[in-house]
This record gives C-alpha cells, sequence and structure tokens, in this order.
C-alpha cells in the first residue's frame, strides 16, 4: 500500500490536483481527472469542496506553495555564500525536474500560463505566492541593498520558471545547470562589489 492510498479522499483530492497541475496546468486538473487520480467517489468533491474547482485548485495551490518555500529554503540554507547558494538552489532544481521525468514544471507557472480573463481572484493568489517566493529567495541574499537582493531574488525567480519551460521540451536538467553557474558567478561579483564600495 502506497502512502497516497493511506490519506483520505480530501487529501487525496489535494495531491491529484497538485500532480495534474504540476503536468498540465489549470485545464489538466478538471473534477473528473482529479477523481480519477484521487481514485476518491466524485460525490465527495463538491462534499469537501462545495465551490468546486476553483476552491480545490486554490486550496492545493496554497499547500503545494508551502513545500516550495520549504525546498527553497533548505537549498539556500545549505550554503553560506551567495554564489554557492544559489548554485545550490538551482542544483536542488535541476535535480527536481529530473526526479519528475521532466513532465512535472511548476504548479504555481503552469496555471498563471493557462488563466481566463474571469479568474482575477486566482490571478491575485498566484501573484502573491510568488511575492511570497521572492521575499525568501531575498531574505538568504544580502547586497547591502534591500532593493538590489529584492531585484536579484526576482532575476532567480524568473530564471527558475523559465528554465522548467526548457527542462520539459528538451527534456534536460541543462537549462538549470547553465542558469545557476552563470547567476552563481553574477552574485558572487555583486557581493564583491558591495564588499568594495566605501564605508
Amino acid at each position: 500500500m502506497d502512502g497516497n492510498s493511506q490519506l483520505g479522499s480530501r487529501e487525496r483530492m489535494i495531491e491529484a490536483a497538485i500532480t495534474l497541475m504540476r503536468g498540465s496546468g489549470l485545464g489538466g486538473a478538471g473534477i473528473n481527472e482529479i477523481v480519477r487520480v484521487s481514485g476518491s467517489p466524485k460525490g465527495s468533491v463538491y462534499h469537501f469542496f462545495p465551490q468546486g474547482k476553483l476552491q480545490i485548485t486554490t486550496e492545493a495551490l496554497a499547500v503545494y506553495s508551502t513545500r516550495v518555500m520549504a525546498f527553497i529554503d533548505q537549498s539556500l540554507a545549505s550554503k553560506r555564500q551567495p554564489g554557492a547558494k544559489v548554485k545550490a538552489l538551482f542544483s536542488a532544481f535541476a535535480r527536481r525536474v529530473e526526479e519528475g521525468d521532466f513532465y512535472q514544471s511548476c504548479a504555481v507557472g503552469t496555471v498563471s500560463l493557462d488563466l481566463d480573463a474571469d479568474l482575477q481572484g486566482l490571478q491575485a493568489f498566484l501573484g502573491a505566492t510568488f511575492s511570497e517566493w521572492l521575499a525568501l529567495i531575498a531574505s538568504h541574499l544580502d547586497f547591502g541593498d534591500a532593493d538590489r537582493s529584492q531585484s536579484f531574488a526576482g532575476l532567480l525567480l524568473t530564471a527558475i520558471e523559465g528554465a522548467y519551460v526548457r527542462c520539459r521540451a528538451e527534456r534536460s536538467p541543462r537549462p538549470f545547470k547553465e542558469a545557476g553557474e552563470w547567476l552563481a558567478m553574477l552574485a558572487d561579483q555583486n557581493t564583491l562589489v558591495e564588499d568594495r564600495s566605501p564605508a
């Protein structure tokens, strides 16, 4: 018996929604697909999620975001210098995309690319999620100026989301590894600039 089969119906539907969104965005995480992947009775969907698909996907994305933040925090905390931190983060993402056999992207990214104009509430949620991730990354980087750290964290997050796209298309972790190498050098250069600036 696998771990997923030991979960309750509600938790299984959350996990199914995460998996489906990581694979094919919001369009791939329909109620029927969630029911099929989770193995839960279809009638239980509206028992646990009375607002339907929007509720289950939003709650699933919140669970997913918590996990991603822990993943980012652990990766960045594993090293001390900015360049080493960046390289560790991108190496961790390279392993993550390989472990998903290049079919699992960032659920927040895939859903962001799959939004209709009438889903403004979900769009705001996704934007807030990215802002939380950005702030977490910035908290691990100290370039002597909060705006610089925040801006560089934004560059890292943009590179992460873009690398996911290329990794899936190319079926290779190389985009994460290459981006990590270049961005690590940039992080170290920024640190050196700050270290040399006059007091």
